[in-house]
C-alpha cells in the first residue's frame, strides 16, 4: 500500500463523521430558525364572522360571555401562544376554550383563544380548527 493510498483511508472517516456533523447542525439550526419567530414576523391571521362558526363554537362565545359552565376542565385555562400565531401579549391575556366537535369523545382539535384582562368580555378573540396550526380572528 502506497503513502497516498494510507492517507486517503485516514481521511475517510474523518471526512464522514465531520459530513455527519454539519448535517446534523445544519437540520438542528433550521429547525430553530423555523421555530423561533420575533415579534416583527407574527403573521396577522385571516378573519371569520361569528355566524361563519360551527354552532358549536357559537355556543362556546356564548359560554365564554356569561362566564361558563364550561364542558371541559381545561376550558378557562391560559394559552401561552408558544407558537407565535397571535398578537404578542405578556402571559396570561389569553386563554382557550375547547370547541366541542361532534362525533368525538375527547377535546378535540377545534379551539377558541381569546385575550383580554377580562375573561367574560375579550378584546379579541381567535378561532382555530386545528389545534394552534392556524388561527383565525373571530369578527361580528
Amino acid at each position: 500500500m502506497g503513502l497516498s493510498q494510507i492517507r486517503a483511508v485516514k481521511k475517510g472517516p474523518w471526512l464522514v463523521k465531520s459530513l455527519a456533523a454539519v448535517l446534523v447542525m445544519t437540520a438542528a439550526a433550521s429547525t430553530m430558525l423555523v421555530q423561533s419567530r420575533s415579534p416583527a414576523e407574527v403573521i396577522q391571521p385571516a378573519v371569520i364572522g361569528a355566524n361563519a362558526l360551527p354552532v358549536q363554537g357559537k355556543a362556546v362565545i356564548e359560554q365564554i360571555r356569561l362566564g361558563g359552565p364550561f364542558r371541559y376542565e381545561k376550558d378557562g385555562a391560559v394559552f401561552g401562544n408558544r407558537e407565535r400565531l397571535l398578537p404578542g401579549q405578556k402571559r396570561g391575556y389569553y386563554r382557550e376554550y375547547t370547541v366541542p366537535t361532534p362525533g368525538l369523545n375527547h377535546r378535540g382539535a377545534r379551539r377558541i383563544v381569546c385575550g383580554g384582562q377580562k375573561p367574560r368580555t375579550p378584546d379579541d378573540c381567535y378561532y382555530t380548527e386545528d389545534h394552534y396550526a392556524s388561527f383565525r380572528l373571530i369578527v361580528q
